[in-house]
């Protein structure tokens, strides 16, 4: 199995004391309550009251405007959890490193909020889901088979914390990714999954020539034609619309493409999916085309936090997303792409949170 440095230190030998495993295991059973408790001192203000001074209980449920019962039980909790420290001496309270990172790492934030109103319910679930290998925990927000295809339709919240989360860990990573895709001049470029348009919008004004076309969801081209109207280069941008789970569903032949560009995307999908996909892909391919295909591969990140991240990612998509899918380890990938006819003539690692691009050529 592939693993990264740091993740080989951290996942084949024990690093925890006896005391320490035992205090890993008490954090897991009252997780939930870990979990709100900090979302609550976030949303509170309360650990941004504490980044910059010290204060009693009293002072906080004063400052925050609620009962000196619940900011002790908020700062007790706290407290333990991690995220504040006591001075014994004076009852005062301060911001711990822990809880500095809960405030101000830009990815802590987005994951917190994206667990808070997306996936908390419906996580209550996952066992169901994983028996059944069906979104049950999506059954809260409505009657679709994948959350795609109710995203238009997802509260005004769970959208907006959904969108952020998706944008935030792909668009670190376009300007990397735009020198390697524009390393050879492109007339064609076809972005399947393309949902807004995020990274079609990044290609019409890298290159002023370029044509893009969008595959997915009629519903989501209609997202994207919304987000994409009256901005520059919009007229080069094309919409296709398909639904990718079905296996007649073909790719586009109007047109050569230079490069197919697949982003986030081929996580939303079963093995037995992605190898449709990519064998359809390969329909269309000939020696002048290349395969783009950028991934969060858990097994090829630098830092473990981020591996951490994104296997707990994978049951979002088990308990909300479509049931079968979630973030793979790069080998698993690979796999499947040389069983679809194609070939990884390069891999591009560490591009902004922790992606990495597989160029992708069609076996000869």
């Amino acid at each position: 199995m592939n693993l990264s440095e740091s993740l080989q230190e951290k996942y084949t030998q024990e690093t925890l004391s006896a005391r320490d495993a035992q205090r890993a295991a008490e954090f897991i059973a009252f997780g939930p309550i870990v979990f709100e408790v900090s979302r609550i001192m976030v949303k509170w203000g309360i650990l941004d009251r504490l980044r910059d001074e010290t204060l009693t209980v009293e002072e906080i449920a004063e400052r925050v405007g609620c009962s000196v019962y619940a900011s002790k039980c908020l700062l007790e909790a706290s407290l333990t959890i991690g995220t504040v420290l006591v001075d014994p001496a004076t009852n005062r309270f301060s911001l711990s490193k822990t809880g500095w990172f809960l405030l101000n790492d830009p990815a802590t934030r987005v994951n917190l909020d994206f667990n808070h109103d997306v996936n908390y319910e419906g996580m209550f679930r996952l066992e169901e889901a994983l028996k059944e290998g069906k979104p049950v925990g999506l059954r809260h927000f409505g009657n679709w088979s994948t959350v795609y295809e109710g995203l238009s339709r997802l509260p005004e919240a769970v959208r907006k914390s959904w969108f952020a989360f998706d944008h935030f860990y792909s668009d670190s990573s376009f300007e990397e990714a735009l020198r390697i895709v524009f390393a050879r001049k492109l007339k064609t470029l076809l972005d399947v999954g393309g949902n807004t348009g995020r990274w079609a919008l990044q290609c019409v004004g890298h290159d002023a020539d370029v044509r893009v076309t969008i595959m997915d969801l009629p519903q989501q081209l209609e997202l994207m034609r919304e987000a994409t109207k009256d901005k520059s280069g919009a007229d080069r941008i094309d919409g296709f619309a398909v639904n990718m789970l079905d296996p007649n569903s073909l790719f586009p032949t109007d047109r050569h493409y230079d490069a197919i560009w697949m982003s986030q995307f081929l996580d939303c999908f079963a093995e037995s999916e992605i190898a449709s996909i990519l064998e359809r892909a390969a329909r269309i391919m000939d020696e002048r085309s290349t395969l783009y295909i950028m991934e969060t591969f858990w097994d090829r990140q630098r830092f473990e936090p981020a591996a951490f991240c994104l296997t707990q990612t994978s049951l979002y998509f088990t308990a909300i997303a479509n049931g079968n899918s979630k973030m793979y380890h790069s080998e698993d990938l690979m796999r499947i792409v040389e069983k679809a006819g194609l070939q990884v003539a390069k891999i591009h690692d560490n591009l902004g949170q922790g992606h990495s691009i597989l160029e992708i050529k069609k076996s000869e």
